[in-house]
């Protein structure tokens, strides 16, 4: 049975390739999920890719997440560094969770030295651009193989 992974995106992820890219990069969030769909056929994963700005809609998505995913990828962008919302979803899943950052946010402001999200991660994927979201699904299904 194919196994569903949601990788869910928060707040400006929609911006990429126009929003610093000498922080983020040059590809747009379509080029993300397009590589995660890729990665997802060759691994034999079934890919639910979504992104919202608001903080609420991504507490929905995770809590639909704990009925029909097998496994979570989450770039909250700045929620995770903020939001208690976010991070008391994410303790209710009972799947294994792998935390993405296109940057490195130890390189960055101190406020983004901290992540609730990382407290409720299996692990954390940080600073190789989007080719963090292909390691991320690599890793993911080890953890549910």
């Amino acid at each position: 049975m194919t196994k569903k992974i949601a990788i869910l995106n928060g707040p400006n992820l929609n911006l990429l390739g126009e929003r610093e890219p000498e922080v983020y990069g040059t590809q747009t969030l379509s080029d993300i999920e397009q590589l995660c769909r890729n990665e997802g056929s060759r691994l034999g994963l079934d890919i639910d890719f979504h992104q919202t700005n608001g903080e609420g809609q991504l507490v929905d998505l995770i809590q639909e997440a704990r009925k029909n995913a097998d496994g979570v990828i989450l770039n909250a962008g700045a929620y995770s560094h903020t939001s208690v919302a976010i991070f008391d979803a994410l303790k209710i899943l009972n799947v294994p969770i792998i935390e993405v950052h296109l940057s490195n946010p130890f390189q960055r402001e101190d406020f983004r030295h901290y992540s609730f999200v990382s407290q409720a991660a299996k692990g954390v994927i940080c600073g190789l651009g989007a080719q963090g979201y292909r390691l991320a699904l690599a890793a993911i299904k080890d953890l549910l193989d």
